[in-house]
């Protein structure tokens, strides 16, 4: 059945679109109405990682900021990896969790690392940034 204002679907339903989801979990905009009210542009740069490390973390007060600021900030982790770590890209895990998969194949669950940078400030996002640029 062909239903016109659809046009022509040439993807397999189920089939991920990879730029779609990469453009999806970049809009971090909590994250980035944050850093932005500090002075802190976040341009998808290993930079802008060291900056949101510096950041005085008033956000951990407030329990639902906290845990809504901890998946901006995996997420935006995520997004710089793989604007810049060639090989690097988004996965969704079958139980909808996304993830960075490397060219070696391992596996980065940058969203559980970006809830222990806004809880605790340790592993700086830099430093996690760092260890997968490594391999």
């Amino acid at each position: 059945m062909k239903i016109p204002f659809l046009g022509n679907r040439s993807e397999k339903p189920g089939t991920p679109d990879p730029e779609g989801i990469a453009e999806l979990l970049s809009e971090c905009e909590l994250l980035r109405s944050q850093a932005s009210q500090e002075g802190v542009q976040l341009d998808d740069t290993a930079a802008s990682l060291e900056a949101l490390d510096q950041l005085v973390p008033r956000w951990r007060d407030d329990e639902e900021v906290l845990h809504w600021l901890g998946n901006d900030a995996g997420l935006y982790l995520g997004t710089v990896i793989v604007r810049t770590v060639p090989g690097a890209a988004w996965d969704l895990r079958p139980d909808g969790q996304p993830v960075i998969r490397l060219a070696s194949g391992r596996e980065f669950d940058v969203v559980t690392s970006g809830h222990e940078w806004a809880a605790s400030g340790a592993p700086e996002l830099s430093q996690l940034y760092a260890e997968v640029a490594e391999e």
